[in-house]
């Protein structure tokens, strides 16, 4: 009876204690938190009608997304409860927020079509992250060279992609947005979803070594592209985009002729 009455004693109070938490395994979630945030006010930017603030808040988010997981891994503050957490930012940030920017930019103009744009964007950035996180979890059965690879589209350049018909705008090169456009961005958008989920060999550039005395030249190209990137972001992230996209077909043609020195067949669903 008193055991019983202990039991209850801490279910009234609110359950088990949690124990205390160091400092350091706070700050990558917070940091998720704040990507959260980001995405989240640049949905409200977009249907405000404020579309640069929205992008580059989408943008935000998708960098802050980006690093927590690296932040989390330095700090050896990595955690079940971060890796849910980042799950459900991915999906707010790379998938929720710029589908429905580019619906309150241009898509809606399109009507129900537009709509069904976003919504595949959506669900298609949410599967690609569920297929990502399996994958990751059976790395150990995969040859190591194989993991070197994507499958499909990252998540975080799908929703870069995605996002193009604002950088033409952007840059007044006589993209308005009208219903035609509409119609050519619902394409785009549609395009963009099936390569987040497709087997495309997408080059993940990990396992890249940087040779010591070419270190000083990559860190002054880094640092020149982000100086581009601060001063003419919308000409940049154009580029970007054009040269990712261009990217692809030679990332194909690479995991090609990687599998054939390796002495493999590429199985037909592992190429796009």
């Amino acid at each position: 009876m008193g055991t019983q009455y202990k039991k209850f004693e801490a279910h009234a109070s609110g359950g088990p204690r949690i124990r205390e938490i160091p400092m350091r395994m706070v700050l990558p979630n917070l940091v998720t938190v704040l990507a959260i945030c980001a995405g989240l006010s640049g949905i409200r930017f977009g249907f405000e009608g404020r579309f640069e603030p929205a992008v580059v808040m989408v943008l935000l988010a998708a960098f802050l997304d980006g690093i927590d997981g690296r932040l989390a891994r330095m700090l050896k503050a990595t955690s079940k409860f971060g890796a849910q957490m980042d799950s459900l930012a991915d999906i707010v940030n790379f998938g929720v927020a710029p589908a429905l920017v580019l619906y309150a930019f241009l898509l809606d103009r399109a009507g129900s079509p537009g709509w069904i744009a976003a919504l595949l964007f959506a669900i298609a950035c949410g599967l690609r992250l569920a297929r990502f996180n399996v994958l990751d979890d059976e790395k150990a059965d995969r040859p190591i060279w194989q993991t070197e690879y994507f499958v499909g589209v990252p998540a975080p350049a799908g929703a870069v992609l995605v996002m193009l018909p604002l950088y033409l705008y952007f840059l007044r090169l006589g993209v308005e947005p009208s219903r035609p456009a509409a119609f050519v961005a619902t394409g785009f958008t549609i395009l963009v979803a099936f390569l987040l989920v497709s087997r495309l060999p997408v080059y993940s550039g990990k396992s890249i070594k940087i040779p010591g005395d070419r270190v000083l030249p990559v860190i002054l190209a880094v640092v020149l592209y982000i100086l581009l990137l601060m001063t003419y972001p919308w000409y940049t992230l154009t580029a970007s985009v054009a040269g990712y996209l261009i990217f692809l077909p030679f990332s194909v043609r690479a995991y090609s002729k990687r599998a054939k020195l390796e002495g493999e067949k590429v199985p037909p669903s592992d190429i796009g």
